[in-house]
């Protein structure tokens, strides 16, 4: 894609992802930041972030890192992902970063980091986009 659209309107897309308070720092074909403060309403039990909370923070940065990756006119679908905990998060914010391990005709596949604040490396996920295009 040559025209990278702006993360605001990338976050419309993606209607969840803004209600659970995810915000989108950066956004380009080669990497996509992305962030979810700390909030009781998404944690589990002993205030830690609920693993859930976490894999949609993964799954809204790598999907919009396939998206950014796509032919013109395709569009993506998860069809595998793959989340690594590390260690729990019970306060400030968790940052994603997705990146591009392949990109393929068919299938894109992302990585993608989640770091607390301090940089430590609290989970990994990665997974696998369709490439959809028009038949």
């Amino acid at each position: 894609m040559t025209d990278t659209p702006a993360p605001e309107a990338l976050l419309r897309a993606v209607p969840f992802a803004g209600k659970l308070g995810i915000a989108l720092e950066e956004a380009a074909p080669a990497r996509v930041r992305a962030a979810l403060p700390w909030a009781p309403e998404l944690c589990t039990v002993g205030g830690a972030l609920h693993g859930g909370a976490l894999m949609a923070l993964a799954d809204t940065a790598g999907a919009v890192c396939a998206f950014l990756n796509l032919p013109p006119g395709a569009g993506t679908s998860t069809v595998e992902s793959k989340t690594n905990f590390f260690r729990a998060v019970r306060s400030g914010v968790v940052r994603a970063e997705a990146r591009p391990v392949h990109v393929g005709r068919s299938f894109l596949a992302v990585r993608t980091d989640l770091h607390d604040e301090e940089g430590t490396l609290v989970g990994q996920t990665t997974q696998t986009q369709a490439v959809l295009t028009a038949r």
